[in-house]
């Protein structure tokens, strides 16, 4: 993968997580309450959702910000990935199926990104 294929990915993929932090964090108890009432009749007991949903934006947010500078990318790959694969378990103990294929998506970019991490030249630091 050549240098500007990978930053055009980094860039993509930065963009939505740093989107989701930004427009969630300005209402962010509104944000939690949403999503433990969506997570109310799931196995999923509401003292790890509560957390859990306010630490969401704000790790959407750096893991985004981070991406789209450049600065730790293997790192906010990684970090980004265990969000995702939380998110899809939460996907699936609520049996939200429509919401899967955009989280795939984002993981399948996140470890395209790991797999060609070696063209990361346009970065502040990999």
């Amino acid at each position: 993968m050549n240098t500007i294929s990978f930053l055009l990915l980094r860039l993509a993929i930065g963009a939505s997580f740093f989107g989701h932090g930004l427009v969630r964090l300005p209402k962010l108890a509104a944000f939690s309450g949403g999503m433990v009432t969506t997570f109310k009749k799931s196995m999923l007991p509401e003292l790890l959702v509560t957390p859990f949903s306010y630490a969401l934006p704000v790790a959407e947010f750096l893991i985004g910000l981070l991406l789209l500078s450049g600065l730790f990318t293997k790192a906010a790959a990684i970090a980004g990935s265990v969000v995702m694969l939380v998110l899809i378990f939460g996907t699936c103990m609520i049996e939200n199926w429509e919401a899967l294929p955009s989280q795939l998506i984002h993981i399948a970019f996140l470890v395209t990104l790991l797999q060609f991490i070696q063209s990361n030249s346009w970065a502040l630091m990999e």
